[in-house]
């Protein structure tokens, strides 16, 4: 297994050092011995051991972050140094944390009771990495239409949005059926439509009308709605108030998930810690979280996550993989990308379709073209009929090729008897390709087919928004609204996006503030960026401050890339941002050198030669 420890080195001058400690010492201390380009020096014991798979995970000029790990213990520092490895490192999403369609991180997309519609039958990934049976409970096998018609979700589903209890004392009174099976089933809707705040009110009357006995799995799934709805101070204090006998490993590392959803990295590495202190063990799905919480924050920090695995003797699932092998893509080591992939398969582990996608996508970005056509053809295998459901990860990942003729191949594939998500893949692909007629057939067959919603519509809206097609995007938006879709943050996103691309920065903030106003609903983490950067070009530092602090205000932790949006403002308005630093410091974020360098620009205290004759 941790053959990954030495498929993680990467060329001589990339490296990470971690100092081994004595045998008797249980702390982790990453090392601050000197480097050159040839290297880093070691202590024996790392090379003697398995710890040589750590000696160099990841190229840095500069000391590691001052953080121990005693046994399991974090607590970061902020380190405002750049290092080499983030320098070719934006701050930008990984299709690793991406969900179809939006563009976005795993972040949580609404504080509201309603998000976007959906009405795809396809089974939603947990956003715990939880079983249906952890979060809500078991349900017996249904077929995907079944759960899509849960008569409970529907009477939840259709009430004013404050009466969700009086619809659940109707639903009581009337004798229908409330058992777990039909409660998990409801919940699993609400879930599946971001309907955080009608799962909550659910949640809270079952509890107060003793209509289920709850358990662990029960509480966790109210702590999880409440730090999606309510925020992870909520959350967390209600934790206080679950009986200590079911105040498990569960809850707090639904806790912990939460907290690297909204990347969080103080509270994250708290909660960390009082799992330790509390002496819950160690688990394959906390590191994960670990991972990808460093994986977007500090990388430096991942190699001190490996060594903690391998100290507590925790295997590397396929996800832990999936992370590791994003990483390197994302810092265009493809060489040291390709040994994890090799580690992966001498542990008996094949990379699934979902790794493979991530694979392709950085050949394309790398340029090796041919790396990715020969992976491609892999993933299709040798009967793409047999092996129908890999089409929907196919046909962008030919777009992105620019390979026309094979996406028209696999969509022909679908194109009898097309899947919700196939429609959406091909919208996607002919959009990229700038095959708009394409795009607008493939919308067109699957109008026809499914009802309209927003989640659909979105994907179109995003083509007309990547070709400033703005007319075709307000016919579509009018359609969505006598149909009768909801107006959701997947629906603003776009919309915002295309008059953005259209060049109507200003009229795209008005359009996100009025649909704010009357939704009260969380938009999309890119969609504040949209417009962030659009006025940082303009060198409009008020508006660009005020979009930052509304992000605050949404509960999206500031980060690199909104800090170097938001200096670049400043910059191109040619005047000094005064206590930058100290922002940024506050914020525990740590400047790449793309940062770096806009900092001095700021400066309002630089001097420069004329300063200093008048000196």
């Amino acid at each position: 297994m941790w053959a990954l420890r030495r498929a993680s080195l990467p060329l001589r001058s990339q490296g990470y050092g971690v100092r081994a400690s004595c045998a008797s010492c249980v702390k982790l201390i990453p090392t601050t011995c000197a480097e050159d380009e040839a290297g880093i020096s070691e202590s024996p014991q790392v090379v003697s051991g398995r710890l040589i798979f750590l000696k160099k995970f990841y190229h840095s000029a500069h000391a590691s972050p001052k953080f121990t790990m005693s046994r399991r213990e974090l607590a970061s520092q902020a380190d405002a140094s750049s290092t080499k490895e983030q320098d070719d490192l934006e701050d930008g999403f990984s299709e690793l944390e991406t969900p179809p369609g939006d563009g976005n991180e795993n972040l949580l997309t609404s504080d509201s009771e309603l998000s976007d519609d959906s009405e795809d039958d396809e089974e939603p990934q947990n956003d715990l990495e939880l079983s249906e049976t952890e979060i809500d409970g078991p349900t017996e096998k249904k077929s995907r239409h079944q759960r899509a018609e849960s008569e409970l979700f529907k009477e939840i589903s259709s009430a004013p949005g404050l009466s969700v209890s009086s619809a659940l004392d109707k639903w009581l009174e009337e004798g229908k059926d409330l058992s777990r099976q039909e409660i998990s089933l409801a919940m699993l809707n609400l879930r599946k439509r971001k309907m955080y705040g009608r799962a909550l009110q659910l949640s809270e009357w079952l509890e107060s009308k003793k209509q289920l006995e709850f358990i662990e799995r029960d509480y966790a799934s109210r702590v999880d709605l409440i730090a999606k709805f309510r925020g992870l101070q909520k959350a967390e204090s209600y934790i206080d108030a679950i009986p200590e006998s079911f105040r498990g490993e569960i809850i707090y590392r639904t806790l912990l998930a939460n907290c690297v959803s909204l990347n969080n990295l103080k509270k994250a590495e708290e909660i960390f810690n009082k799992m330790k202190d509390l002496g819950f063990p160690l688990t394959q799905f906390v590191c994960n979280q670990l991972l990808l919480l460093y994986k977007r924050n500090d990388k430096k920090k991942i190699a001190d996550v490996l060594l903690l695995m391998e100290r507590e003797n925790i295997k590397p699932t396929p996800f832990t993989y999936k992370i590791l092998i994003d990483t390197k893509g994302q810092s265009n080591d493809i060489a040291g990308m390709d040994q994890i992939v090799e580690s992966m398969k001498a542990e008996g582990i094949e990379p699934d379709i979902g790794t493979k996608a991530v694979l392709v996508r950085h050949y394309i970005s790398a340029g090796l073209k041919e790396n990715a056509e020969t992976l491609l053809k892999e993933m299709e295998g040798e009967n793409l009929k047999k092996n129908r459901w890999v089409c929907r990860s196919l046909l962008p990942l030919y777009a992105n090729l620019g390979k026309v003729d094979e996406v028209g191949r696999i969509w022909k594939v679908c194109e009898s008897n097309p899947r919700i998500e196939e429609c959406l893949a091909a919208i996607e692909a002919w959009g990229s390709l700038k095959k708009i007629d394409e795009a607008e057939a493939v919308f067109e067959m699957m109008s026809k087919k499914w009802k309209l919603s927003s989640k659909n519509c979105s994907v179109l809206l995003k083509v007309y928004a990547n070709h400033k097609m703005v007319t075709k995007g307000k016919d579509l938006i009018k359609r969505m609204a006598d149909s009768g879709c909801r107006i959701g943050p997947l629906t603003w996103d776009a919309l915002v996006k295309l008059h953005v691309q259209a060049g109507e920065v200003e009229k795209a903030d008005s359009i996100l503030q009025k649909a704010i106003q009357q939704n009260q609903m969380k938009p999309l983490f890119p969609t504040y960026v949209a417009i962030l950067e659009e006025y940082a070009k303009k060198g409009d530092v008020h508006n660009s401050e005020k979009i930052f602090y509304r992000m605050k205000q949404a509960g999206y932790a500031s980060r690199g890339r909104q800090y170097q949006a938001l200096i670049q403002a400043y910059v191109n308005a040619k005047v000094p941002a005064y206590g930058m630093r100290d922002r940024i410091k506050a914020d525990n974020v740590f400047p790449n050198r793309n940062l770096a360098n806009l900092l001095v620009q700021v400066d309002g205290f630089r001097k420069n030669p004329v300063s200093d004759l008048l000196d």
